[in-house]
């Protein structure tokens, strides 16, 4: 240790050089590193989720989330799964090793998603698979608040949504905590029996007058123009 202490102090040039070299490194080596404020770090968990309008959580369980477990524990690489069954749909989280290979698991995870689709009622809807990063976390959250009512909160939302979504920087905005407007009937029996129509047939009129019709396209030489006749209650 003394032979090179002495060494440094009768070479004073040569290690201010040195460190001169180290420092310049230093600094060439920090401009290069990749640096983001908000770095897309890859989650080891996949989520499928499989919809079925209208089906009840306990036919979810039997029906969706059986088979479709089935299948998906046979992935290698795979560490956890937690299934939950709700009114309408069901979900199915997979989690992997923390090493795993995300093209390979979502390959695989599709693969076998769609194997269990022939044991899946076939009223369900596709099932999606879709990989957690910290890229689908917003990174801004606004809240829209006052005493107006609901609806006008929503236009207000739904205004702002879409001039965010003008900003080039941003890559997607959602609206969350949106409710779809319902229209209610109640039907009056005594009614119905005195004009003579039964609650089918009020039911089939209703729908077939709910619907929104495609009538085709009009090629006006310049484009092509897609027609369609509103028929959807949207209003009572």
């Amino acid at each position: 240790m003394t032979r090179i202490v002495d060494w440094a102090v009768n070479n004073t040039r040569v290690v201010l050089g040195l460190l001169v070299v180290v420092i310049i490194a230093g600094i060439a080596a920090f401009n290069s590193i990749p640096k983001e404020a908000d770095p897309d770090i890859p989650i080891p968990v996949i989520a499928v989720q499989i919809p079925y309008p209208g089906i009840s959580p306990e036919d979810s369980e039997r029906l969706l989330v059986k088979p479709m477990e089935t299948y998906l524990r046979s992935i290698q690489g795979l560490k956890t799964i937690t299934a939950r069954a709700y009114q309408g749909f069901a979900v199915i989280i997979l989690e992997f090793d923390v090493n795993f290979d995300k093209n390979k698991a979502l390959e695989d995870v599709r693969a076998q998603v769609e194997t269990a689709r022939a044991e899946i009622p076939q009223d369900a809807k596709q099932p999606i698979v879709q990989e957690f990063n910290t890229s689908l976390f917003p990174v801004i959250t606004a809240a829209l608040y006052g005493n107006v009512p609901e609806r006008t909160l929503l236009r207000l939302a739904r205004n702002l949504k879409d001039q965010l979504k003008q900003i080039p920087t941003v890559l997607d905005v959602d609206i969350g905590g949106e409710r779809q407007e319902m229209l209610e009937i109640v039907i009056d029996p005594a009614k119905l029996e005195s004009y003579g129509i039964t609650q089918q047939e009020m039911f089939n009129a209703i729908s077939n007058n709910n619907r929104l019709i495609a009538a085709g396209s009009i090629d006006t030489g310049h484009g092509s123009f897609a027609v369609k006749v509103p028929g959807v209650l949207e209003t009572a």
